[in-house]
This record gives C-alpha cells, sequence and structure tokens, in this order.
C-alpha cells in the first residue's frame, strides 16, 4: 500500500476518536472518568485477546504494562478527567499539544530529526483547533489543564515507545496486549472510583461498547499500524482531524451552530496536517 493510502487509512481513527465527545457527553454523563476508562479498555482488551489467542512473553510482558499505562490507563483518566474539569474547547487544546510532544519525543528515542515546517504545521494545528472549538468564555481551570497536558503527553510518549518497540505480531494482536495491560492496570484503583457498578444504564452499557470496540479495538489496531508503517510524528499531526470530526458531528447529530471562525478553523486544521505531512514526506522516502 503507497504512503498517501496509509496516510488516509491511519486518519480514520482520529476521525472516529472525535465521535468520543459525543458518546461521553451524551450516554455516559453519569460515570467517573476512572470507571469509563476501566470499561472501555479491560473488556475490549480481553475481547481482542479471544480472537488472537495469542499472550505476550519474556521481555514484551513488562513493556506491554508501559506501552498499556501510557497509551490507555494514564491517557484515558486524565483525559476523562481534564473533560469533565474544563470546557470542551480548551481540552481539546490541551490534546493538540500531543505532536508537539511527539516531535521531540521521537528525536530523544527514535533519533528522528526535527523539521521547522513540522514544528510550524503543529503550531497551525493549534491555531486551528482554538478557532474551531474555543470561545471567549471559556473558563480556566488548574487541575484540568495539568491533567490535559500530562494526559497528551502520556499518550506521546506511548506513540513514540509503540514505533520503538515492535512485536513480531499483528497490529491486532498489539492492541489487544496494551488494551488488556492498561485495564488491569487499573483494576487496584476501581474501590475509590465515585460510580457505582450497579447505577450503570442500558445507554451507559451502549456507550461503553461503542468506546471499547469502536473507539478503541478497531482505531488503535488502525492507529498502530500506522505508527509501525509511517513515523510517529506523521501520525500523531493526524490527531488535528478528531475536534475537526467532534465539531461537524456536534452540528449534524446535535445541531450545534457552525460560525465563519469555525469554518476559518477548518480550513486552518486541514492545511496544517497537508503542510505537517508535506514537511515529513523526505524523511520518510
Amino acid at each position: 500500500m503507497s504512503r498517501p493510502l496509509d496516510l488516509a487509512l491511519t486518519a480514520i481513527a482520529p476521525i472516529i476518536w472525535g465521535s468520543s465527545y459525543i458518546v461521553t457527553t451524551q450516554l455516559l454523563a453519569n460515570l467517573d472518568p476512572l470507571t469509563i476508562s476501566f470499561l472501555r479498555a479491560l473488556p475490549a482488551g480481553l475481547f481482542l485477546l479471544c480472537l488472537v489467542r495469542q499472550l505476550p512473553n519474556g521481555h514484551w510482558i513488562p513493556k506491554m504494562f508501559v506501552l498499556g499505562a501510557l497509551n490507555f490507563a494514564v491517557f484515558w483518566s486524565l483525559l476523562f478527567f481534564a473533560a469533565f474539569r474544563l470546557p470542551g474547547g480548551v481540552a481539546a487544546i490541551m490534546g493538540a499539544l500531543q505532536p508537539f510532544v511527539v516531535i521531540f519525543a521521537a528525536r530523544g528515542l527514535l533519533g528522528t530529526p526535527i523539521k521547522a515546517l513540522s514544528v510550524f504545521a503543529v503550531f497551525m494545528g493549534v491555531l486551528g483547533v482554538g478557532l474551531l472549538i474555543l470561545t471567549p468564555d471559556a473558563e480556566i481551570d488548574m487541575l484540568g489543564v495539568v491533567a490535559g497536558v500530562l494526559g497528551s503527553s502520556s499518550m506521546a510518549f506511548g506513540t513514540v515507545l509503540s514505533r520503538k518497540w515492535q512485536p513480531p505480531v499483528s497490529a491486532l494482536t498489539f492492541t489487544a496486549w496494551q488494551l488488556t495491560a492498561g485495564g488491569l492496570l487499573l483494576v487496584p484503583f476501581i474501590p475509590i472510583a465515585t460510580t457505582e457498578l450497579s447505577s450503570i444504564t442500558g445507554l451507559n452499557v451502549i456507550g461503553l461498547v461503542y468506546l471499547g470496540l469502536i473507539g478503541a479495538g478497531l482505531t488503535y489496531v488502525i492507529w498502530l499500524r500506522g505508527i509501525r508503517l509511517l513515523q510517529p510524528s506523521a501520525v500523531s499531526i493526524l490527531g488535528f482531524l478528531s475536534p475537526l470530526s467532534a465539531t461537524l458531528l456536534g452540528w449534524l447529530i446535535l445541531n450545534e451552530t457552525l460560525n465563519w471562525m469555525q469554518a476559518l478553523g477548518m480550513v486552518v486544521v486541514l492545511a496544517s496536517v497537508l503542510i505537517g505531512q508535506y514537511a515529513l514526506r523526505s524523511a520518510a522516502r
């Protein structure tokens, strides 16, 4: 498969992730971040393990727990915490910082050169996300901001290490191992979760199944495949498509309004993704 097709396929993952904003607010508003993260990760991971019927061994076991923590347990817990503490626009800005961390983490861990044009593309992406969903009356909560920055950094390092540590298995098996490890790491913290499991409703189950199987299982298979074939920096900048997708879905499904500033933000986000891929094309060759 050619590089443009690999990029197009990988872009499906953040586009689907954009729907998680609607699912969380409409179907999971009564659940706490820790419960959502646990019920999203472990059931999906165990289901995929039943499909692949293969467990990690040797040095891959501790590495899977590190990746499971970075990509799922820590990232999701902090992500949902930030989402509950911050307005959607501010939370998205925190998430948009991830490509910055990936660029410098890839330099330190993989030796990938830092290109000025790719850094500029990330600046453009953050600006586009701000135009897209940041409102003038958005309030700043410092705990939410810290959680958002730490969550973005967690997945950024998880993205780079997923390229550095490549087990000789399929992307589906790699995803199953990480999801299961991430879910297991959250088990000891379930007793301190504020949600009573008996209060989970049918709508909650629908939302969790979607986030687990589609928003995690399917999308991370696509995402990890992209990390294997492409540079982490090229993959991470595709994450800007997630808030763009969330905005469009809010307009289509929740009848939210779109103004000229949001339209401009969409153009800037798309331009940042294209410029970022252009900047990295020579390194990929």
